[in-house]
């Protein structure tokens, strides 16, 4: 599933969505929630947001074919990073809130697929003259997860009265301003390895990912209850959760 454009990226994603409402799988809901990412940051080099459009369009094609990678991967039953796999297999499964779902696939994303899509972007250059284009996605990721609290309070009633739903606010043990941080960090160390130090360190870095993925669906006793108490009134219509998030 290897794709040369964000039109590329897209049609891919628009293929997941399809596939997991046909299923139904809630494979389906992460990829809603990424192809709304995508097309922003396509709107974003559109209005020249970005010092440099190309550039940024290709960090977002090598970001998108890791996560496109994975999910190929474990469709075909084959091995995913251990960050995807916990994510993908969890879809299977009744026991967490849409939420729970959202937050695992950005945790594998941006904790390990980010930095990592950074520096190969950046090889052969500097990449701190990538850091402000970088640092801008900030803004479109603020932007969506304020739309995904609405999304997520047509999906299940309580959520609306929940305003943990931010970029710098912990989110089930989940902080997406702290783990955007954290990728640039990743992606200037891997920078500046050779290939058997890259491979070491991203290996180190999907094993601790996994471990956060792990605290996602378990953050404890009184967070469990209320994800339960949530998951009492969230819809069990995955084909109607996935249109929500998509539209």
């Amino acid at each position: 599933m290897q794709a040369t454009s964000l039109d590329e990226v897209i049609t891919q994603l628009d293929t997941i969505i399809s596939t997991c409402t046909q299923q139904p799988s809630r494979l389906g809901y992460f990829a809603c929630l990424y192809r709304k990412m995508t097309i922003a940051v396509k709107e974003g080099i559109a209005v020249n947001l970005f010092a440099d459009g190309p550039r940024m369009e290709k960090l977002d094609v090598i970001f998108a074919s890791r996560y496109l990678t994975a999910y190929d991967a474990f469709t075909q039953n084959a091995a995913a990073t251990k960050s995807w796999q916990i994510a993908f297999e969890a879809a299977a499964k009744n026991d967490y809130v849409v939420l729970q779902h959202l937050i695992l696939g950005i945790n594998a994303h941006i904790n390990l697929d980010l930095g990592i899509a950074a520096a190969e972007v950046s090889a052969g250059a500097d990449i701190n003259a990538l850091q402000n284009d970088f640092e801008k996605i900030n803004d479109i990721i603020s932007a969506l997860t304020n739309g995904m609290q609405k999304d997520l309070a047509n999906i299940c009633f309580p959520m609306r009265f929940l305003n943990d739903v931010k970029e710098e606010k912990v989110v089930i043990n989940f902080s997406i301003g702290t783990a955007r941080k954290a990728a640039w960090t990743n992606a200037v160390l891997v920078s500046g390895m050779d290939a058997g130090q890259k491979n070491a360190y991203i290996e180190a870095l999907d094993l601790t990912v996994s471990k956060l993925a792990e605290g996602i669906l378990n953050p404890g006793f009184f967070v469990n209850l209320l994800l339960k108490i949530a998951r009492w009134f969230e819809s069990s219509d995955i084909k109607k959760n996935i249109q929500f998030l998509y539209d």
